[in-house]
């Protein structure tokens, strides 16, 4: 079977974990930034990446059965949360399937730290920024599609488009910034893989998510259930995830390393610096708004207004996850 056990009952037993918790919802305040800032330190904590195939199968189990009224003996609350977090870091909330590694948010500090140092040591040639930014952006394509918003999947052909469109417009602005680079004093030159990174954003993110900008994402009433797909919801999401993502670069982008004295330690100098910062900078900017969105009824597309208008006359505010 799928490794649930089948609830006996909805009440707990004496001594058992209450069945009153709201696992769906994260367990700090997400009206809040600082409520917002604790949950993604825990989704985005590197160590998450670590966690092996049976550890993440047992949080699943612990996550699902506990949705279904089953409660394993002896299990405390911080260790429900605990499963619920380690859950939350390796499976897709709206689809449930298990996300590639390189492309959880777990997964940012490390593989960004690696890519943003080499993009800001190797930057002087060509060949290099061609390498480091194709490298940058074929990540960012895989967090954009593992972390999209919906449970509908591009196919191979569109996910190929998508990749290559978004890959090759990424890198052709980074060479054209560049190539402008060369007329700025060398301090200035220095900000290029930043702006190259947050132009590339804005066209990766659009690009690994089309889709979604064409069919609309899943908005829900407040108690979950679906009322329809809405693009307006969906480039509401890009626009936050492109403004967040453009923030982790800012301080990482900012650093510039002193060790030029010793050539050989520029690279892991770089890396380590631009670690440092995105151990912080990654959940911070996660936080600048909550993952699960909300807007007016007035604000979607007017078929959908009358559709909820008609099933859900009360409803005046959807939900929707907007992807991160």
């Amino acid at each position: 079977m799928n490794g649930l056990e089948r609830p006996q009952s909805k009440a707990s037993m004496p001594g058992d974990l209450s069945l009153d918790i709201n696992i769906k919802e994260p367990r700090w305040d997400q009206s809040t930034f600082t409520g917002r800032a604790q949950h993604f330190f825990f989704v985005t904590d590197p160590r998450n990446i670590l966690k092996s195939s049976e550890t993440l199968e047992e949080a699943r189990v612990t996550v699902e059965n506990y949705r279904l009224g089953v409660v394993k003996p002896g299990l405390t609350e911080d260790e429900l949360w605990r499963a619920k977090y380690i859950y939350d870091s390796a499976f897709h909330p709206d689809t449930g399937e298990k996300m590639v590694v390189v492309g959880r948010m777990s997964a940012q500090v490390p593989m960004n730290m690696t890519i943003t140092g080499c993009m800001l040591t190797f930057y002087r040639t060509t060949p290099a920024v061609v390498f480091w930014q194709w490298v940058n952006q074929s990540f960012n394509a895989v967090v954009n599609y593992t972390n999209r918003s919906g449970d509908a999947a591009l196919t191979t052909n569109q996910l190929a488009a998508a990749y290559v469109s978004a890959t090759t417009g990424a890198v052709v602005t980074a060479l054209g910034l560049k190539s402008l680079a060369k007329r700025l004093p060398a301090v200035m030159s220095r900000f290029v893989p930043f702006f190259a990174v947050a132009a590339a954003n804005c066209i990766n993110i659009p690009f690994m998510r089309q889709r979604e900008l064409k069919y609309g994402i899943p908005v829900t009433d407040e108690n979950g259930n679906r009322l329809g797909e809405s693009v307006n919801a969906a480039k509401s999401g890009i626009v936050q995830v492109v403004v967040s993502r453009i923030g982790m670069a800012v301080p990482a982008m900012g650093k510039h390393s002193g060790s030029y004295r010793f050539p050989v330690l520029n690279a892991p100098v770089q890396v380590g610096l631009v670690g440092l910062c995105l151990v912080f900078a990654t959940p911070l900017c996660c936080a600048l708004f909550p993952q699960k969105s909300s807007m007016s009824v007035s604000s979607l597309e007017p078929d959908l207004q009358e559709r909820i208008q008609q099933n859900s006359p009360h409803t005046t505010t959807v939900f929707f996850n907007k992807g991160l």
